[in-house]
């Protein structure tokens, strides 16, 4: 009698196994930031390892840009800044064919200028700006509460002399095809000045 139910036991192990598996069941909760590739990824730059929430509130790895040419902006809806929301749209629709993408994290930082949730934050700017570009869910980008992306960005030992804290909405940092900072400009610099045109361009080719 016994060894025909320890078949059926085992059997039914394995297939309980087999289809917790095709569920990704016991593969744990997503988080934004996914562990350090393992030696011999493809993943070569630490920025690619991300996955902040959109402005709908789903993870969005940031591995989907790799090979693109990125422009990472702190936005903010109250800002003296908040009409750049304009040229950031216009320079996104200029190079985006060619390979760029601009990514808005909207965040409350400086200023309280970004008070709204997110559900106001995305009705605001398409409302205003009808932006087409990427939209994050609003993050902390200073201080010790600051998201692990930009705990990254403003680290000097990952993007040199570009790292350092943020001080103000709108500051852009530049990322080149392999996912490394090779700029970052300044909030009151708008995104059409020649100096981020040309650095877009040049990080193009």
């Amino acid at each position: 009698m016994m060894s025909k139910i320890y078949p059926s036991l085992f059997l039914y192990w394995v297939l309980w196994v087999f289809c917790m598996g095709l569920l990704g069941c016991g593969a744990g909760v997503q988080s934004d930031h996914d562990p350090a590739p393992p030696q011999g990824s493809d993943l070569k730059s630490p920025f690619y390892s991300f996955k902040p929430k959109d402005i709908d509130g789903w993870p969005l790895a940031l591995s989907r840009y790799e090979g693109k040419v990125v422009l990472v902006v702190n936005v903010a809806s109250e800002c003296r800044y908040t009409y750049q929301y304009a040229d950031l749209q216009r320079l996104y629709m200029k190079y985006r064919d060619r390979g760029f993408v601009v990514l808005g994290f909207p965040a409350n930082n400086f200023g309280k200028q970004e008070p709204g949730t997110n559900a106001q934050i995305k009705e605001f700017v398409n409302s205003q700006y009808s932006i087409l570009f990427p939209l994050f869910s609003k993050i902390s980008v200073d201080g010790e509460n600051a998201h692990p992306l930009y705990q990254c960005l403003t680290n000097p030992e990952v993007s040199g002399e570009y790292g350092g804290p943020v001080t103000w909405n709108f500051t852009k940092f530049l990322i080149d095809k392999e996912g490394t900072t090779i700029a970052r400009f300044p909030p009151a610099m708008d995104a059409l000045d020649p100096q981020i045109t040309q650095a877009v361009e040049a990080a193009l080719h």
